[in-house]
């Protein structure tokens, strides 16, 4: 079973990029070969048995050993799909449900008397600088590209490549930080960072302006964690044990001590102390 799942995992590295080039190429009408087309079917049809089998044969193993119907198919998707695939189109998939609460400006994971703290300040306008620039970089290759078909293609590319900026955003927008009335707080950085702190794990909090270098999301050797929004970090959480976070592609961590960024840190700040002062 070992070599099965294996041999499921590569075929899908082998075939889904020359699935995904033609499928832009047939967005971009684009006319290809009758014999890449049938070529190409025929590769994505042998994965979709494979890895059908494949499911079935783990599934199976999974209900023989007493898990319930749906868990089954968790563990056997989960056994298939590598995390990082997992993670990335679980992002693209909620980030494009955050357009929708964007434009009814609902926010999610928001109850009535909780705090909901911001974050987006720093980043907004480069967001909407690079959708400016892509926009114009997509008229300047239509000018300059003498190729329709090129230019078809170029274009549901960077059509593409807008919409997920901008559902990159609309995802920060509709999921802020929150401070439960009971004194839980989520930190979140749109559908990619989301940790859920208890009340019982906060040592103190503290306004605190930094300007730590990094990724998104950084961890120091003695457990700092870095959620740097805009080159920044405004408030700084002391854990009295360490809590584990997943990061963006899937991979588990612990840090002890948590510094990200609030539009309004102190807001953040006040809010959380309240319970501990009630």
């Amino acid at each position: 079973m070992t070599r099965g799942v294996r041999a499921a995992r590569i075929a899908v590295a082998a075939v889904l990029p020359a699935e995904l080039a033609l499928v832009v190429c047939a967005a971009a009408g684009v006319r290809l070969p009758a014999p890449a087309l049938a070529a190409a079917e025929a590769a994505v049809l042998a994965v979709f048995l494979l890895e059908a089998w494949v499911l079935h044969r783990l599934y199976a193993a999974a209900r023989a050993a007493g898990e319930e119907p749906r868990a089954a198919l968790r563990t056997a998707v989960r056994a298939v799909v590598p995390v990082r695939v997992r993670r990335l189109l679980r992002h693209e998939l909620l980030a494009g449900a955050s357009l929708g609460r964007w434009v009814l400006r609902r926010k999610h994971g928001v109850r009535p008397g909780d705090l909901a703290a911001a974050y987006t300040g720093p980043q907004t306008a480069m967001m909407y600088g690079l959708v400016f620039v892509s926009v114009v970089e997509t008229v300047v290759l239509a000018l300059l590209i003498p190729w329709p078909a090129v230019h078809r293609v170029l274009l549901v590319l960077d059509v593409y490549g807008v919409l997920l900026v901008i559902a990159l955003h609309a995802a920060c927008v509709t999921r802020p930080h929150v401070v439960g009335a009971d004194g839980t707080l989520r930190i979140r950085y749109g559908a990619l960072f989301d940790l859920a702190v208890p009340p019982d794990a906060v040592a103190s909090v503290r306004v605190e302006r930094r300007y730590p270098e990094g990724r998104l999301v950084t961890l120091s050797e003695d457990g700092v964690l870095d959620l740097i929004v805009g080159s920044q970090t405004t408030v700084t959480l002391e854990l009295n044990r360490p809590l584990t976070f997943i990061r963006p592609l899937g991979a588990r961590a612990s840090a002890r001590t948590v510094r990200f960024h609030a539009d309004d840190p102190r807001a953040l700040v006040s809010a959380l102390r309240r319970p501990a002062q009630a």
